[in-house]
């Protein structure tokens, strides 16, 4: 089995100042968290002049974080039986070998590895540390006793589910979200709400008893959106979406209470909610904006050499790279943020006096599982979104003068309402490409979306103090934004 390294301070070889080497390019790539960057070095170098821990670690991340288990279940095997890790790295690749595992269905295997590295390590690890490990194992052995995501299509080439865009939140702020139509959860009528930037499918406890679903023993569960959570795992039977079945679905139960007594008044909008963890059991879907549906072939497609423009975040979410007034930003598509979106403080600080300049000032209240955050920043109108080589223009994006705590990993997120001005947008998890397509009429940016005209908003310079309900900004914000487990991996420290 694998090595353990004391003390865990990790330290690889001495660096050449005078160049970089391309093991110091791999490991800047990886404490970037740039995976497309890692991607393009490791595979245009030779790999015997790779430092094998490098090279090897390299297959384990680029498989986790661009969905090709194929690569990182064989690269994890390898880590942990050939190379001296310290604990930080062996804790942090035991969490995402037990993802990429549970991702393919090996349940059972992912809970088996995991307890067998704490049985021989847990003399060097804190007791915090052992809990999230045996939690994480209890909770893909309950797992192994189903088959989540068992996927049955009616007869066709193509399946459906339509939508409807419904608004949330105060009136003024405009704000909407995406319900699915024609939903049930185990033969009961639901309201589900499809949300892109959440990492699992949750569900609240009044609606879990409902709906019926049968709670899994030992699933202990920390959910984080604007706040945090502890639930636990239930299983549906069955749900129907449009005309596909899906069998054992695994939901997290929570509560959705967010302890501010304005925004619980909303906090129906989201009871259920599911999010990428299906659509990654999927494979490939296209969100028609046009028609309100959502679009799946009933055959997956193959895997090609195309580039990856997708990855997953350090909370397993899924992330792209595109523009924001033609700087290259990474972005959470997040159709469960019921705004335009709104820009981290870095975007800020690189464009300070164009956002005083143009943008409105404004305290921004973002509400959401778990609580609502006050921070300051600016509305700002006229900056151009380009995703996938499409470029559309939100009537404005919120500017945040300071840090975000639930957009770790990225420095944008891309609201409902700027992803209705494409016209479809296109997930193949397969290849891990996203590709959008702009609307083939020629209607304004304000008005392109069918059902829902986007409101203009008045920029007035105003700097009065708004009240709660004004400035309540989008309800349905990263609700399950990422699973946290207290041992979750974090950037590799080269």
């Amino acid at each position: 089995m694998h090595k353990l390294l004391l003390p865990t301070i990790f330290s690889l070889f001495l660096i050449n100042m005078s160049a970089q080497t391309i093991d110091e390019k791999l490991g800047n790539a990886m404490n970037a968290a740039d995976w497309f960057m890692l991607d393009s070095i490791y595979n245009t170098t030779p790999k015997d002049s790779i430092n094998p821990f490098i090279e090897v670690f390299s297959r384990c991340l680029i498989g986790n974080r661009l969905n090709r288990t194929d690569i990182s279940i064989p690269a994890f095997q390898e880590l942990l039986n050939s190379q001296t890790l310290d604990i930080s790295t062996l804790v942090s690749s035991t969490h995402m070998f037990g993802i990429d595992l549970s991702r393919e269905g090996y349940n059972a295997e992912a809970a088996s590895m995991i307890k067998s590295i704490v049985n021989q390590t847990k003399q060097h690890l804190d007791s915090t540390t052992v809990d999230g490990l045996i939690a994480s194992a209890n909770r893909y052995a309950a797992l192994a006793e189903y088959k989540p995501y068992d996927i049955v299509f009616q007869d066709g080439d193509i399946a459906t589910i339509p939508f409807s865009i419904v608004p949330v939140g105060p009136k003024d702020k405009e704000a909407v979200l995406i319900h699915l139509q024609r939903s049930s959860i185990n033969g009961i009528d639901a309201d589900i709400t499809f949300d892109t930037g959440a990492g699992a499918n949750i569900i609240s406890h009044e609606i879990a008893d409902k709906y019926n679903l049968v709670p899994l023993a030992g699933t202990m569960q920390t959910v984080a959106g604007v706040g945090r959570r502890d639930g636990y795992i239930a299983m549906a039977k069955e749900i129907k979406i449009g005309n596909i079945t899906v069998k054992d679905v695994p939901f997290i139960v929570i509560s959705f209470s967010t302890d501010n007594d304005e925004a619980d008044k909303y906090i129906d909008c989201f009871n259920i909610v599911i999010g990428s963890e299906l659509m990654l059991q999927l494979k490939d879907l296209t969100i028609d904006f046009a028609n309100r549906q959502i679009i799946i072939p009933t055959q997956a497609p193959t895997k090609t050499d195309a580039k990856p423009n997708m990855c997953f975040s350090a909370g397993m979410n899924l992330l792209t790279k595109g523009l924001v007034n033609n700087i290259p930003t990474t972005m959470c598509i997040d159709s469960g943020d019921a705004s335009f979106g709104s820009l981290n403080s870095s975007f800020y600080e690189i464009n300070k006096e164009h956002v005083e300049q143009v943008g409105r000032r404004d305290t921004i209240r973002s509400a959401g599982m778990g609580g609502v955050t006050i921070t300051s920043g600016y509305y700002v109108p006229d900056l151009p979104i380009t995703i996938a080589g499409t470029t559309v223009l939100p009537l404005e994006l919120v500017v945040r003068t300071s840090p975000d705590k639930t957009a770790i990993s990225q420095e944008a997120n891309i609201g409902l309402k700027t992803l209705m001005l494409f016209g479809r947008i296109r997930f193949n998890l397969v290849d891990f490409v996203l590709t959008t397509y702009p609307y083939t009429n020629s209607l304004s940016v304000a008005t392109v979306t069918q059902g829902y005209n986007a409101p203009f908003f008045k920029l007035s310079k105003t700097l009065d103090k708004p009240t709660i309900l004004q400035t309540l900004g989008f309800i349905g914000l990263g609700i399950a934004r990422s699973l946290i487990n207290p041992n979750a991996p974090t950037n590799p420290d080269l």
